[in-house]
C-alpha cells in the first residue's frame, strides 16, 4: 500500500484501478475478462482468416468486414497488457509515455471503427440503391483509398488532443478510475485551465461521435426509400437482412460509447462502479459482438468458417 502511495505523486507515473470495492475477487474478475479477450482475439482473427482464405469473398462488402475485423483486433490488443496485468498480478504503475500511446491508440482504433461503419453504409446503400454501379463504384482501388482515408482522419483527430493533454501539468493524484488509459478520465487530472483542451474535445465529438452516426442514418433513410420502391416484399426482406449485420455492429459500437461519455459529463458524482462498468461494455462490446453478428447473419461468412474447420480437422 505504501508503494502506491509514493508512487501516485511520482511524475512519471499514472496509477491504474481495477473494479471497486473487489478488488479481493480480481483473480476471479478475471477469468470473464480472459474469456471475453480470447473471444475477440480468436472471433477476429478467423473472420480475417476466412475472407483471406475464401476467393469469393474479395468483395467490398467483405474487405470492409476485414478492416472492421482489423480495427476490433487493435482495440482488444490495446488495453489487454494493462487489464490482465493488473486483474492477475495486481500491476497498477503505467509510466506517461505507456499511458499516452495507450490513449492514442484506445482513442484512435475507437474512431476508426466508427469510420468503417460509416463506410460500411455506404457499401451497402451502393448495393442496394445503385446494384448496376455496384462493381464500377467500389473497385479495389477505391477501397484502398477509403482505407488510407480512414487512417489519416483518425490519426489527425486523436493526435492534436494527446498533444494538448501532453502539454498540461498533472498536479493532482495521478489516480485513474479505470484499468487503462482514457481521455476522460485523465483529463480530470489536470490542474490547469483545460477549456483548449474541452473545446477540441466537443469538435472531436460533432466531428465523428454525431456526424458519423449522422450519415449512417442518412444511408439507410436513402435504402429504406429505395427497399419500400420495390416490388415485392422478399425482395425487401432479403434487403433489410443483407443489412441486419451492419445495423447491429452500429448500435453494440455507438450505445456503448454514448453511454460511457454522458457518464463522464453529466454523472460525475456515480459510484465509481458505474464509471468502470461503462467503460468495459465500451472498450469490450464491440471487439467480442461484431465476429458473433457476421458469424450468425452472414452465411457466406459461416460456410467459409465450416471449411476451415473441416480443413483442420483433415490435417
Amino acid at each position: 500500500m505504501s508503494e502506491v502511495t509514493n508512487t501516485t505523486h511520482d511524475p512519471f507515473y499514472f496509477i491504474l484501478t481495477g473494479i471497486p470495492g473487489f478488488e479481493a475477487l480480481h483473480l476471479w474478475i478475471s477469468i470473464p475478462f480472459f474469456c471475453l479477450y480470447t473471444i475477440s482475439i480468436m472471433g477476429n482473427i478467423t473472420i480475417l482468416t476466412v475472407i483471406r482464405t475464401e476467393p469469393s469473398l474479395r468483395q467490398p462488402m467483405y474487405l470492409f468486414l476485414s478492416m472492421l475485423a482489423l480495427t476490433d483486433l487493435g482495440l482488444t490488443l490495446t488495453t489487454l497488457p494493462t487489464v490482465m496485468q493488473l486483474l492477475w498480478f495486481n500491476i497498477r504503475e503505467i509510466s506517461f509515455e505507456a499511458c499516452f500511446a495507450q490513449f492514442f491508440f484506445l482513442h484512435g482504433f475507437s474512431f476508426m471503427e466508427s469510420s468503417v461503419l460509416l463506410a460500411m453504409s455506404f457499401d451497402r446503400y451502393v448495393a442496394i440503391c445503385r446494384p448496376l454501379h455496384y462493381a464500377s463504384i467500389l473497385t479495389n482501388e477505391v477501397i484502398v483509398r477509403i482505407g488510407l482515408t480512414i487512417i489519416c482522419r483518425c490519426v489527425l483527430a486523436v493526435l492534436p488532443s494527446l498533444f494538448l493533454l501532453k502539454r498540461l501539468p498533472f498536479c493532482h493524484s495521478h489516480l485513474l478510475s479505470h484499468s487503462y488509459c482514457l481521455h476522460q478520465d485523465m483529463i480530470h487530472l489536470v490542474c490547469a485551465d483545460i477549456r483548449v483542451n474541452s473545446w477540441y474535445g466537443f469538435a472531436l465529438v460533432l466531428l465523428i461521435i454525431v456526424l458519423d452516426p449522422l450519415l449512417i442514418v442518412l444511408s439507410y433513410a436513402l435504402i429504406l426509400k429505395s427497399i419500400l420502391n420495390t416490388a415485392t416484399w422478399t425482395e425487401r426482406l432479403r434487403a433489410l437482412n443483407n443489412c441486419l449485420s451492419h445495423m447491429l455492429a452500429v448500435l453494440v459500437l455507438y450505445v456503448p460509447m454514448v453511454g460511457v461519455s454522458m457518464t463522464h459529463r453529466f454523472a460525475k458524482h456515480a459510484s465509481p462502479l458505474v464509471h468502470v462498468l461503462m467503460a468495459n461494455i465500451y472498450l469490450l462490446a464491440p471487439p467480442v459482438m461484431n465476429p458473433i453478428i457476421y458469424s450468425a447473419k452472414t452465411k457466406q461468412i459461416r460456410q467459409g468458417i465450416t471449411r476451415l474447420l473441416l480443413q483442420r480437422k483433415v490435417h
